[in-house]
């Protein structure tokens, strides 16, 4: 019996003081969470979203009261929470009460109350602190760190866990500011051998309750498996129960914190976005929430026109909208002129700042938000840049059901994997691919995403305007482009940028290579802007012609088919008659080949106009794939020597004899409307005697060229009759 006395005393001895209550687990009503937050937010409401998913019990301090405990830009700091946690202890009277002590708006739960429990009862300690890789804010102490088996041996005083009792003993001698640094109290406690063993105090050396990620960013991954989406530390193993985003990893914690705990699954997708929302449906137009939109022109940009009938189209009151027009450039004075001459008496109120008023466009910024500001009853700013093109109706329904205080709509770019936002930033603070970019883009992930940066359109709440993002200064940095300052400031003012990809948006559009020494210079993105470019100008029918057959035979072997849009014929015509040089109608003609014209007409060539190039790029889109549709085995590549606009006037040049074109096939387009702009016209096949007399206007006519189709246009007798004609493959 007396060795067995030996043995089980030699256990006793090896116990620590700790393992007296390690005979049964830690009920989860014995964890109480302490945390400071005097304010509430974004990042305060994700950890509080993160506790509640868990069934945390949590207990918030310093609520309303002013933070005068620093920041994690300039350190030390961090004393005021250490005095409010000590006022907390002192009404706990039960000793054995596990606190758990951590940041908040920096902090997300991974998992919940059993594990980290299990976790710290493991650790065989009465207080355990999270690890650091790096030391702070005192380097000369690092050579007075215990040194452990393997893992971190650095305090962090941004996570600790313990009973209350020794959490109050711990305490007991701190008297300092507010402004002096809690990591700095901690850590002379912790290198105290005679402190850190009376409070048995370790560190969360290898990250299996804390994983503080300044300085171990390489070390932790997302990890998803049976439906759920956690972090983990692939340097150890381990599967932290608490993940904080220390110190300059604010980036890196909303990264993490779009998907922990369980926000995005491959299983579920997105379980978020159905909350906290803010109903429209069934509100009456007075009472839908005032917007100020502000409109931001500040380079040529295609296609303003059609940005302003999207403006129009979008289903909000107008009388709920005010618009903020800024707009730079000359050029596009008559496009905003136009619009407010037909439609400002709609909205609200209107604020036009011109190009004479020489004010800059960062200005211009803080003039639209102080129009929200200062209004009481607006509710939003929403702000569009002019080469956005907002295709969703229902977008600003959409953001503002979505109820976030700083969110915008995905917008891309056709072909290309660029969008308005930026998954995460470089060590410079300028664009980086995230992991899951790519994803998002093309769709493969739906959800709502805490971005570093985004640009072109956002929504963004007045209340946050008038209180986070209340100075006049955001958009200025002496290092950093405007848009990159102002999200800089968003983000440091803790407001989340959100963006969603829960829907279609739209696009944005390239403004390289815009020229604006045109009347119609939009004609000429079929090369910039395809996808904007075929909208405008490609009759809405024309998908039919090929997956459809939406095509007719008028005569053997011609084929009528539509082409063109309204917009884009009276552009045609309108840019020609601006162009003005017809030619005289006479045989001679220098700008051919041989100088000759055998078949004369008054007209003018595309490349008179500089438009040859954007001509081949539309026969080859658009009318090569009817024409090997229509003629099988042939192939065309769309060669022309010429492709001219025709005018057709009673009293200049009614008609034309009969001839042949200089073609393997012709293609004419009718530019306007028989019986509205002109009486007569038409064209005659001869060898068949068959007549085409009522052109549609933008549809197209496709005939052989030579020797089949003998053909003459028939007299207009009243008005002006415009024709595009091309000869293809001559």
């Amino acid at each position: 019996m007396r060795g067995v006395v030996l043995v089980l005393a030699g256990l006793f001895a090896t116990f620590s003081p700790l393992d007296c209550n390690q005979q049964g687990s830690i009920p989860e009503g014995d964890l109480l969470v302490l945390t400071v937050a005097t304010q509430e937010t974004d990042g305060f409401r994700r950890f509080l979203r993160s506790a509640k998913h868990f069934n945390y019990s949590i207990k918030v301090l310093g609520g309303g009261e002013t933070w005068t405990g620093g920041d994690y830009m300039s350190p030390p700091g961090g004393g005021q929470k250490v005095h409010l946690l000590k006022s907390a202890l002192e009404d706990i009277q039960e000793e054995n009460r596990v606190i758990l002590f951590v940041d908040s708006y920096d902090v997300i739960f991974s998992s919940g109350p059993k594990e980290l429990l299990k976790k710290f009862q493991q650790a065989k300690h009465r207080v355990v602190f999270s690890a650091e890789t790096l030391i702070w804010p005192d380097r000369h102490l690092e050579d007075k760190h215990p040194h452990v088996r393997e893992g971190k041996r650095f305090l962090g005083a941004g996570g600790f866990i313990g009973y209350a009792s020794n959490l109050k003993k711990m305490l007991s001698d701190w008297s300092g500011a507010d402004s002096d640094s809690d990591q700095l109290y901690f850590t002379k406690i912790y290198i105290n051998p005679e402190k850190r063993k009376s409070i048995n105090i370790t560190v969360d050396s290898k990250c299996r309750l804390f994983q503080n990620l300044h300085g171990a960013l390489d070390e932790v991954v997302l990890k998803f498996e049976d439906g759920r989406v956690r972090a983990r530390n692939v340097l150890y193993d381990t599967l932290p129960v608490i993940i904080h985003g220390n110190g300059p990893t604010k980036l890196q914690i909303n990264y993490l914190g779009n998907y922990i705990p369980n926000l995005w699954t491959f299983e579920t997708g997105c379980t978020i976005c159905n909350e906290n929302l803010r109903p429209l449906s069934g509100l009456q137009e007075s009472e839908y929430p005032m917007v100020v939109i502000g409109i931001f022109i500040q380079q040529p940009t295609p296609f303003v026109t059609v940005f302003f009938e999207r403006l129009l189209n979008l289903k909000y009151p107008k009388k709920r909208i005010q618009l903020f027009i800024y707009n730079q450039e000359s050029h596009h004075e008559p496009h905003v002129r136009t619009f407010l001459e037909d439609h400002e008496s709609e909205y609200q109120g209107v604020k036009l700042i011109g190009p004479e008023e020489d004010i800059d466009p960062v200005t211009s910024r803080n003039i639209g938000f102080d129009m929200c500001r200062d209004n009481i009853d607006c509710e939003y700013f929403f702000s569009i840049d002019v080469d956005v093109v907002l295709k969703n109706e229902d977008a600003l329904r959409i953001l503002i059901e979505l109820n976030k205080p700083f969110i915008a709509p995905m917008m891309t770019k056709p072909g290309r994997l660029w969008t308005n936002f930026w998954g995460a930033l470089s060590a410079d603070g300028y664009y980086a691919r995230s992991e899951d970019y790519v994803d998002i883009v093309q769709g493969h992930r739906v959800g709502l995403w805490n971005v570093p940066y985004v640009s072109h359109i956002f929504l963004i709440k007045a209340d946050a305007l008038r209180t986070d993002l209340k100075d006049p200064d955001l958009f200025e940095s002496s290092t950093l482009d405007p848009d990159m300052a102002f999200c800089s400031r968003v983000r440091n003012k803790g407001v989340f940028m959100f963006v969603t990809n829960m829907h279609t948006y739209g696009r944005v559009l390239s403004t390289e290579n815009y020229q604006t020494n045109h009347l119609h210079n939009d004609l000429w993105q079929i090369f910039e802007n395809p996808v904007e470019w075929e909208e405008r100008y490609i009759h809405e029918n024309y998908s039919k012609v090929l997956k459809e057959a939406f095509i007719e035979t008028p005569c053997p072997d011609v084929y009528w088919f539509p082409v063109f849009t309204d917009v884009a014929c009276k552009h045609l015509i309108e840019e020609m008659e601006h162009f003005g040089q017809w030619s005289g109608g006479g045989n001679v003609d220098n700008r051919i080949q041989g100088g000759y014209e055998n078949v004369p007409t008054i007209d003018i060539h595309m490349n008179q106009v500089g438009f040859e190039k954007e001509w081949h790029k539309f026969l080859l889109d658009y009318v090569a794939p009817v024409t090997e549709q229509m003629y099988p085995g042939y192939y065309t590549r769309a060669q022309f020597d010429l492709a001219f606009v025709v005018r057709y006037k009673p009293d200049e040049q009614p008609a034309l004899r009969p001839h042949h074109d200089a073609s393997t096939f012709t293609i004419n387009i009718a530019l306007n409307q028989v019986g509205i702009d002109y009486e007569g016209g038409g064209c005659r096949f001869i060898r068949y005697d068959c007549s085409i007399r009522a052109p549609r206007r933008g549809w197209a006519l496709m005939h052989p060229g030579r020797l089949t189709h003998y053909h003459e246009g028939l007299p207009t007798v009243q008005g002006v009759r415009y024709i595009m004609v091309s000869f293809v493959d001559p």
